[in-house]
């Protein structure tokens, strides 16, 4: 059984014969993978089961002092945050889109390496990724202060941005969907350690119809719809699977009750998460982190499950709690059975 037939099983809300695992890292923590293993591409020693396509947050055009732009003309610090850097100045000063052209969704980079990837990796489960999907990729533009005062000052503004946004993003999606992908992964981070960042009054209103358009021209492809969002959301989950979703991340156990709602949502929705990057990975003891991704390895035996840290793991999470997380689901007896 392939890796890919293994995902599609927990997508899928069936029994898999060992639960798969995909794990993501930082510049700083690959490195230390990089020396461990004594490789570049950490991707083989890993054995993930995910095929990430795509470029996920887009490309950069470098400025001097640790400053890139991105296609939609946001410029980006990275002197403290070198992965993806804070967002500086404002490309929408006001709440309007005059003047502004939006980049072009099928730019030839976002799609260049797919069957190169596939070729390396045929055996995976094929994802593009759309990074700062809607919301994120709203605020990154106008403001995140700005942003939530338009929503009560400017709803037709929000609306126009969201919709544009959509159009985007869905361009994109039909321009992937010619390639043999099995998911498109949609980015946007709504929480925070208590709650939605807008409430969820203003999410049903301005981002919820958003998400059923372009989850939905997934799933009218035969295809299956997995997202990113940080924070404490699962009052969304039901939302969410009305819209079309299939796989959520990166279910934080601080914010939510993993042992919970994994069971309350099997079979309804998967999950990829539940490893605690803010905790467990950082902190604790590499038994603790072995202990800890055992337990999730039990909990998902029944389905509706890819184990990872919540978050790509940090360059301050030891090299050894990293190996204790990978030789705990490398070593899982089934999977050494068919792999």
């Amino acid at each position: 059984m392939q890796k890919r037939d293994v995902i599609r099983l927990v997508l899928e809300g069936k029994r898999p014969p060992y639960v798969p695992w995909s794990m993501g890292f930082t510049k700083e923590a690959k490195e230390k993978l990089q020396q461990h293993y004594g490789c570049d591409d950490v991707e083989i020693p890993l054995e993930n089961h995910l095929l990430k396509l795509g470029s996920d947050i887009g490309f950069f055009e470098q400025l001097e002092s640790n400053r890139v732009r991105d296609v939609f003309g946001v410029v980006w610090d990275r002197s403290v945050d070198r992965d993806i850097g804070n967002v500086e100045g404002l490309v929408l000063p006001e709440p309007t889109l005059t003047g502004y052209e939006f980049p072009d969704p099928i730019d030839r980079r976002f799609f260049q390496d797919i069957p190169e990837k596939i070729a390396g990796f045929p055996d995976r489960f094929r994802v593009f990724q759309i990074g700062f999907s809607l919301y994120e990729r709203a605020w990154t533009l106008r403001g995140m202060e700005n942003l939530m005062i338009d929503f009560l000052d400017h709803p037709g503004f929000v609306r126009e941005l969201f919709a544009h946004i959509a159009d985007y993003n869905i361009a994109q999606v039909n321009e992937a969907l010619k390639y043999d992908v099995d998911a498109v992964y949609f980015g946007d981070d709504w929480g925070q350690q208590r709650g939605l960042q807008m409430g969820p009054q203003i999410w049903r209103e301005f981002v919820y119809p958003m998400l059923k358009r372009m989850y939905g021209v997934v799933r009218d492809a035969g295809k299956l719809v997995m997202i990113h969002s940080c924070g404490d959301v699962d009052e969304l989950f039901d939302n969410l699977i009305a819209a079309g979703l299939n796989c959520f991340n990166p279910f934080q156990p601080e914010v939510m009750d993993v042992y919970d709602l994994l069971p309350r949502y099997r079979g309804r929705l998967a999950f990829h998460g539940g490893m605690s990057t803010q905790r467990t990975m950082p902190f604790g003891a590499v038994e603790q982190v072995r202990a800890e991704t055992q337990r999730l390895l039990e909990l998902g035996a029944d389905g509706g499950y890819i184990f990872t840290p919540t978050h790509n793991v940090e360059g301050d999470v030891p090299l050894e709690n990293m190996l204790a997380a990978i030789e705990a689901v490398q070593t899982q007896s089934a999977y050494l059975t068919v792999r």
